[in-house]
């Protein structure tokens, strides 16, 4: 049956943390189908990916999902096909192959998730749909920390720590893409790897020292925090910008350096989303998916994104039914 008009069943599927714990929490349960409202629309999910905020929110560590939020469907990432419209969101039709960070709200382990207009992005005709669904949470985390945050300009040095995750593997592509000279820290076995992407210098944070590696940074790009965080601060230019993605740098530091430092949390866009997804499909941005996983199968992903070390995407492949 046509998109445009296949009739949707009242309930779906949606993979569910019913109160804070450890994977075998999680449970498949049956749940009316989301709602709209505003600009919402609703996409029929065919791949979701996989985040560490994921299995943070499972386990009562994320503190924007508290117990009143529960029962919380898991899942920030999104591709798939809108099967209904909003009139509040002109543009955005049944039938269109979209992708989306959904958000702070119901996620995307489901048969159906709500996604505001303005989060959604066309997925390019030649792009596959699970390099789609593993793009959106990560490369907007790495591009609002450089650009609107950091505000990193061609020239400048940075500095990203932890730079071997999704989020720092399009750190380091962002930051070389637009002229920056990109210093990494990583475990040796990926800076081959970083290399590859654009950093120049990469530090074995195992065996070497930050601060007798590098010096006079203009933005230093956190994705560490804790030790590694404190120690950055050595290496940073007066009045240069220190930014992280996890936990609040030290006003006093920054006070000492003439910097201006924060933390920031990434929020959907798809206006920033929609020329990245041109980046991946031109090959410019390169994205790696590593494993992947069946509907069904989520408890096994779940275990996988607890294991760690994933250098690429974990995606969740959703059979239609």
């Amino acid at each position: 049956m046509n998109e445009k008009t296949r009739t949707l069943a009242d309930k779906m599927r949606a993979w569910r943390v019913p109160q804070f714990g450890d994977i075998d929490t999680l449970h498949c349960d049956s749940v009316p189908i989301a709602q709209l409202h505003g600009d919402e629309v609703l996409v029929e999910v065919e791949v979701a990916a996989l985040n560490p905020v994921d299995l943070k929110t499972l386990k009562g560590r994320y503190p924007t999902i508290t117990e009143k939020d529960l029962p919380f469907t898991l899942g920030r990432d999104v591709a798939g096909t809108i099967v209904k419209g909003s009139a509040h969101a002109p543009g955005w039709e049944p039938g269109m192959r979209v992708c989306a960070f959904v958000g702070q709200g119901q996620g995307a382990l489901a048969d159906y998730v709500a996604v505001s207009a303005n989060a959604l992005a066309r997925v390019p005709p030649d792009l596959d749909i699970e390099t789609a669904a593993a793009v959106p949470l990560a490369a907007l985390t790495a591009w609002q920390g450089l650009f609107d945050h950091g505000k990193l300009e061609r020239g400048e040095r940075v500095l990203i720590l932890g730079a071997s995750g999704p989020v720092g593997r399009f750190a380091v592509q962002f930051a070389r893409r637009c002229g920056a000279h990109v210093i990494a820290t990583a475990s040796a076995a990926t800076h081959e790897a970083l290399r590859e992407r654009g950093a120049e210098q990469t530090i074995d944070y195992e065996k070497e020292r930050v601060e007798e590696a590098t010096g006079d940074i203009d933005l230093v790009y956190d994705l560490v925090g804790g030790d590694a965080q404190a120690s950055t601060w050595k290496v940073l230019k007066r009045g240069g910008t220190f930014v992280s993605a996890l936990a609040e740098p030290s006003q006093l530091e920054a006070s000492n350096h003439g910097a201006c430092a924060t933390r920031y949390t990434a929020r959907p866009d798809g206006a920033q989303l929609d020329p990245i997804l041109g980046l991946v499909k031109e090959g410019v941005v390169k994205v790696e998916v590593v494993e992947r996983f069946t509907f069904d199968a989520m408890n096994d992903a779940f275990a996988r994104l607890e294991h760690g070390h994933a250098h690429g995407k974990l995606v969740v492949r959703r059979e239609r039914r």
